[in-house]
């Protein structure tokens, strides 16, 4: 019984110090880890908006609006996290950055910002969160499979796998066609996000 008594004691003990200490750790690694989040979701706004001085959050409002036109559009697995208005060193209105979280991917989730300016037309396309496969969906994050996306304006943005034909169309990423197909989604759903809001500055 003493045995007993004694090693649930020392294993309390070691449970107790290695809850305090990572409550220790989370609280001196908190604050860095927000700001570099914060880092590299303001350079992924002046990635795809290149005049960005200042953004502006939209308001709750808007932002279920948008998300409710993304449930409308039967976007399974894809999330409007963010809607800011983006504007220029003059203040003048560049148009919104919406970032999108889409769990369809081949290694998770995905989260990416889209530009779309006031002519509705995509101005580029940053990854803020992407674990898909080394050597192929990883290839996402290269400038000539993102830069695709640059420029376009359509209701829907489509992928082919023997080379785009179309406007509205890009070149899947070879052999790694359940990535392409997410970051469509994403793109898509920026886009039906930013048509359900008007894309006006609020």
């Amino acid at each position: 019984m003493k045995k007993i008594l004694k090693d649930t004691l020392a294993l309390f003990l070691i449970t107790l110090i290695s809850g305090v200490l990572l409550g220790f750790v989370y609280k001196i690694t908190k604050e860095p880890i927000k700001e570099q989040e914060l880092k590299t979701k303001l350079a992924a706004y002046q990635t795809v908006f290149s005049e960005l001085d200042t953004t502006k959050e939209a308001d709750e409002d808007t932002l279920n609006k948008a998300q409710t036109a993304v449930y409308d559009a039967d976007f399974s697995g894809v999330v409007i996290q963010e809607v800011v208005m983006a504007y220029d060193k003059s203040g003048n209105y560049l148009g919104m950055i919406i970032t999108v979280k889409d769990s369809n991917g081949y290694g998770g989730d995905i989260r990416m910002t889209v530009g779309i300016d006031k002519a509705e037309t995509i101005t580029g396309l940053e990854f803020l969160e992407i674990n898909e496969t080394a050597g192929l969906g990883m290839k996402a994050k290269e400038s000539s499979f993102k830069n695709q996306f640059k420029g376009k304006k359509a209701d829907k943005i489509n992928y082919s796998k023997s080379g785009a034909q179309a406007d509205d169309e890009i070149d899947a990423i070879s052999s790694a066609t359940i990535t392409t197909s997410a970051v469509c989604e994403g793109v898509n759903a920026a886009i039906s996000a930013y048509k359900a809001v008007g894309g006006v500055e609020q």
